[in-house]
C-alpha cells in the first residue's frame, strides 16, 4: 500500500508540474527576446561606449540565435517559429546596413506587423498560427486533455471558431501594436523609444493575452474539461 501510495503521490507531483513547465518553456524564450536585447543596447551603449547603430544591431543578434536554436533543437519547423525566424534575420541583416537609428527601431515594429500579418493570413489559410502556442496552455501537458483537444478540434466547429479567433486577436494586436512604434520610432528620442519600445510590447502583449483568453482560450478550455468530464458540448 505504501508503495502505491508513493507511486500515486511521485504522478500526481508529475502532473501538477506540467503546467508550471509549460509556462516556462512558453515565457523564457519572450524574457530571451525582450530582456536582453533592451539590458544588451544599454551595456554596449552606455558601458563600452558602443555607437547607437552598432548597440542597436548587436543587440538584435541573441533573438535571432535563440529562434534558430530552438528550430534546431526541436528538430521540426512550425509556422510561427519559421516566421519569428526569417523576421529575426532579416532585421539583423537590415542592421547591419541601415544607416539611421531610427530606422533601424522602425524595423522592430516591421517584425511585428509581419508576424501579425503572417498570423491573419494563416487564419484565411484556415491553419492558425497562434494555435501552436496556446495549445500546451490548455492540455497543460495532459494526455487526456491533448486528446480531448485532438477529438474537438476534428468535430467541433464551435472549438475550430475559437481556435481562429484566438489567432486573430493576436494578429490584430501585433499590427496595432506596429502602427504606434513606429509613430514613436520618428517622434521620440532613440534612447527613449528603445525602453519604451519594450514597454509598448509588453502591455500588447499582457493586454491581449488578457483579451484572447476571454474571448477564446478560456471557453476552449472549457469544452476541454467538458469533453473530459463526458459532457455534451455545443458543436
Amino acid at each position: 500500500m505504501s508503495v502505491t501510495a508513493t507511486e500515486t503521490g511521485s504522478a500526481t507531483a508529475v502532473a501538477d508540474d506540467r503546467p508550471k513547465a509549460a509556462t516556462r518553456q512558453h515565457f523564457l524564450p519572450l524574457i530571451v527576446d525582450v530582456a536582453v536585447p533592451v539590458g544588451s543596447y544599454y551595456l554596449l551603449k552606455n558601458g563600452f561606449g558602443v555607437g547607437t547603430m552598432a548597440a542597436l544591431g548587436w543587440s538584435s543578434v541573441v533573438p535571432a540565435v535563440r529562434t534558430l536554436w530552438s528550430v534546431v533543437r526541436e528538430r521540426k519547423v512550425n509556422a510561427l517559429a519559421a516566421l519569428i525566424l526569417f523576421v529575426n534575420v532579416a532585421g539583423l541583416l537590415l542592421s547591419l546596413v541601415a544607416g539611421d537609428p531610427r530606422l533601424m527601431l522602425a524595423k522592430d515594429s516591421g517584425i511585428s506587423s509581419v508576424i501579425g500579418i503572417g498570423i491573419l493570413v494563416s487564419v484565411m489559410a484556415g491553419r492558425p498560427m497562434m494555435t501552436t502556442a496556446m495549445k500546451p496552455f490548455v492540455t497543460k501537458g495532459d494526455r487526456a486533455r491533448t486528446a480531448a483537444w485532438e477529438r474537438l478540434l476534428s468535430g467541433s466547429e464551435r472549438f475550430r471558431k475559437f481556435e481562429r479567433t484566438f489567432s486573430l486577436v493576436w494578429g490584430v494586436a501585433l499590427l496595432g501594436e506596429c502602427v504606434v512604434r513606429i509613430v514613436g520610432a520618428y517622434t521620440l528620442p532613440v534612447d527613449t523609444m528603445v525602453w519604451l519600445g519594450t514597454v509598448v510590447m509588453i502591455g500588447t502583449m499582457a493586454l491581449t493575452m488578457v483579451v484572447s483568453g476571454g474571448l477564446a482560450a478560456g471557453p476552449m478550455e472549457a469544452m476541454v474539461r467538458a469533453e473530459l468530464a463526458g459532457g455534451t458540448t455545443d458543436r
